[in-house]
């Protein structure tokens, strides 16, 4: 994403204010499956890959080693704003990385702070990630909704941006 800064800056803004995201992975049996995770990122700088803590133990580390494909959506039905991001998520052992990302929530989770035995790293490198922040109020977009009912096209609204990282 290195060749759309703006893309990741506005990206990253509107992840920062909604920080939960359910990660969807291969479950062993095939299907799909999804967690809820926090991201641990304090910026997203072009490049830097989403991080996540999650337990050892769960099996969402060995699922992801077994296949790492992920998407993780994001959504704030209040603001109107939905994310998702696509990519290829590792489990990371460095440390350094570990301590500059743990903070006091996830203390709660890993009460032997960032070299507790039980937490592993996700990194997801992103390879696609698409977003809809729909800025217009209630009324208007019932308004274009209905506008466009009529007119047979459909409404435009809000903001939508698609980047895929090759």
């Amino acid at each position: 994403m290195d060749h759309e800064p703006s893309f990741q800056q506005s990206l990253w803004k509107l992840i920062k204010d909604n920080r939960f995201g359910m990660m969807t992975h291969r479950h062993a049996d095939g299907e799909l499956h999804s967690h809820p995770l926090t991201t641990q990122n304090r910026s997203l700088d072009p490049g830097e890959p989403l991080c996540f803590f999650v337990s050892r133990e769960t099996e969402l580390g060995q699922r992801l080693r077994a296949d790492g494909n992920v998407c993780i959506s994001y959504a704030d039905p209040d603001k109107d704003v939905y994310i998702s991001v696509s990519g290829l998520a590792r489990i990371s052992e460095d440390l350094d990385t570990k301590k500059r990302l743990f903070n006091a929530l996830a203390k709660a989770w890993f009460p032997g702070g960032a070299e507790d035995p039980d937490l592993e790293l996700v990194e997801v490198q992103i390879r696609h990630a698409e977003y809809w922040n729909i800025k217009e109020s209630k009324t208007r977009q019932l308004f274009k909704i209905a506008a466009a009912a009529v007119s047979g096209s459909p409404p435009e609204m809000g903001e939508h941006r698609d980047l895929h990282v090759s």
